[in-house]
């Protein structure tokens, strides 16, 4: 007998006669748009009602990267229950059993969203869901794409705004992205993605201390975000007062209060709490800042990440491990981990494998530079290396370009002055208000023995005395 049907909240059916179903679905929608804690709340749906198509096929969606055997019963129940679904529901199964199948391709899965969205534009979990599928892809400009074509029917709604201004400021369209995160934060102030694409902009335009004051006035909204969130806005801020030449005790407490401490919880850590702890380690690495109690907390942190749990999760996590493991002398775990890598890329397709090589050629450079093999670590980048062609390891403009850094890095620590001073002059004509570029600049020009050495370090100093 066909059940009662019911709507979710962007008001689709769903064929279920349980409204405490619908409920836990509507919520899990609401955390996913929200970067919530409760992600787990969608396996109640199928307790209270086993058939349930939609209940079945997010909560394999939930589980599908921490347990793949339990999610692949949640897609079986939906399987067998197809008849009885909706067409929504049937749109959803399809776009998200094949998203969570073994070696799909990521073409057709977005495709599938792509037609997915066509027929059900206000389903806003699905468009976040092509957002990050998007990211992993390292191509914003489908998710633009995508979300330019669901906006119509979705203008006052919250989160939708966030989702369009991150694609626009990753394709380098700030005004726009800003004009966006504001319409976001207009709807709804506590939407944290949307606090942090507008702090990304402030940071690219080098307004740092903008940024900080806007940031740390929000902060107190982000206490109901996932452990990823709010270490990752936190990163955000932290980034800010070091790009902006702030003491290092700042970058310190923030490291500890908002980045360690949740991996101090007694509840599972999320691997993204890892990213960005890592994230901001290696930019005082690069930064020869890695000193005395900074380094203290890398053996801390790189302690846990021998634990293969953490590996082989999300390539650009994957890479810092590698860092990290050889910074602080676990080079055999820091081998193993990249011939896991290796092993895994040679089961790629060939599509996928072409791809993902530059992403192994990244990983054993970073290792070299770990090790202070510097050669080795330029010889792997290439003489015309530039981070932006990475992202298919799924990193942001701002968290890929450590690596650029760090390959200006070593061109001056192989000797190679000339080339690094080209290299550095063309970042300050993006950014000209980052006082490090200032000072690698000035550090290439001494290395040449010329006079505008001089210039570039007053400028510097200029700039670090200017924001904070």
């Amino acid at each position: 007998m066909e059940k009662p049907q019911r709507c979710v909240r962007w008001g689709y059916e769903v064929n279920t006669s349980s409204d405490d179903c619908i409920k836990a679905i509507d919520s899990y929608f609401h955390q996913v748009l929200s970067y919530g804690r409760n992600y787990k709340v969608i396996l109640e749906a199928p307790l209270y009602d086993k058939d349930c198509v939609l209940g079945n096929i997010l909560a394999a969606h939930y589980l599908s990267t921490s347990d793949l055997s339990k999610a692949k019963t949640y897609v079986e129940a939906a399987r067998s229950n197809l008849e009885q679904a909706t067409s929504y529901e049937k749109a959803v199964f399809e776009a998200v059993s094949y998203l969570i199948s073994e070696d799909r391709d990521d073409d057709l899965a977005l495709k599938l969203h792509n037609e997915l969205l066509k027929r059900y534009p206000k389903d806003l979990a699905s468009l976040k869901r092509a957002q990050i599928l998007c990211f992993y892809m390292g191509q914003p400009a489908p998710f633009l794409s995508l979300v330019q074509q669901v906006l119509p029917v979705n203008q006052e709604e919250s989160y939708i705004h966030g989702m369009l201004a991150f694609p626009l400021l990753e394709l380098g369209r700030m005004e726009e992205a800003a004009a966006a995160s504001k319409k976001g934060y207009e709807i709804n102030k506590e939407d944290a993605w949307a606090h942090h694409c507008l702090c990304h902009v402030l940071h690219h335009e080098c307004k740092f201390k903008e940024a900080v004051e806007l940031m740390e006035e929000l902060a107190e909204s982000w206490h109901s975000c996932s452990s990823f969130m709010y270490t990752h806005n936190w990163w955000h801020i932290a980034l800010c007062y070091l790009e902006g030449g702030s003491p290092m005790s700042k970058i310190e407490e923030i490291y500890d209060n908002h980045i360690w401490n949740e991996l101090e919880k007694d509840e599972a850590v999320p691997t993204e709490v890892y990213l960005n702890a890592l994230g901001l380690l290696v930019r005082l690495d690069v930064r020869d800042a890695l000193k005395g109690s900074f380094e203290d907390r890398l053996k801390l942190l790189a302690a846990r990440l021998t634990d293969q749990e953490n590996w082989y999760v999300k390539w650009h996590l994957d890479i810092l491990i590698v860092w990290a493991l050889a910074k602080v002398g676990e080079t055999s775990k820091a081998d193993e981990l990249l011939e896991g890598l290796k092993f895994r890329v040679s089961k790629m397709n060939k599509k996928k494998q072409q791809v993902m090589q530059k992403g192994l050629q990244l990983g054993e450079a970073v290792y070299e530079y770990a090790k202070g093999n510097y050669k080795q670590a330029l010889e792997l980048l290439g003489s015309d290396f530039n981070a932006f062609g990475y992202k298919m390891i799924a990193a942001s403009d701002e968290q890929i370009d450590v690596f650029n850094e760090m390959w200006c890095q070593l061109l001056l620590k192989t000797g190679q002055s000339s080339t690094a001073k080209e290299v550095i002059r063309e970042r300050i004509k993006v950014r000209d208000g980052v006082p490090f570029t200032w000072r690698l600049l000035e550090k290439s020009y001494a290395m040449e023995g010329s006079a505008e050495a001089e210039s570039a370090g007053e400028k510097a100093k200029k700039l670090e005395a200017s924001y904070f």
